[in-house]
């Protein structure tokens, strides 16, 4: 939530202030779409639009979810591997009832609504890459080679 969906609105936030800012590119994800067979519509999302037509998504909610989950499994003293585990879980829970296959591509999603909702008089242009791989060393840190991608402007 604070990396995919807040740090998305933040780098939004921080590009209006700047003065010869028109664009931002964004890197998420193909599968803030969906999983499944056949032709999958890669198109933008409206705030609050989810993948199970029979819910309707409030960030506000899910943060607060999140926030009250942290408060409980913190009384209970527990490990860091069991908050690790209690907030995966959750993650996934909150992610499959909206339609998403996982937290990682629920909070890209989240992360896009916002970005497309405050946008304003930005340009924005959504990079949905399938995947990302780099390397470790060779031939130097970091180098990726062969990178697929859809790109969605709006």
């Amino acid at each position: 939530m604070n990396i995919n969906v807040l740090g998305a609105l933040n780098v939004l936030k921080f590009a209006k202030r700047c003065e010869n800012v028109n664009i931002i590119a964004h890197v998420s994800t193909a599968y803030v779409c969906g999983e499944g067979e056949g032709v999958i519509p890669e198109k933008s999302f409206s705030l609050g639009e989810t993948l199970n037509k029979d819910t309707k998504l409030d960030i506000d909610v899910e943060r607060k979810v999140i926030e009250d989950k942290l408060k409980e499994i913190e009384a209970q003293n527990l490990t860091t591997k069991e908050v690790t585990m209690a907030m995966r879980d959750l993650g996934i829970q909150r992610a499959t009832m909206h339609g998403w296959p996982n937290t990682y591509s629920f909070t890209k999603a989240m992360g896009e609504m916002l970005l497309g909702h405050y946008k304003e008089n930005i340009q924005l242009a959504i990079i949905r890459p399938t995947i990302i791989t780099s390397t470790y060393k060779e031939p130097f840190p970091g180098w990726i080679e062969g990178v697929k991608f859809q790109e969605i402007r709006w």
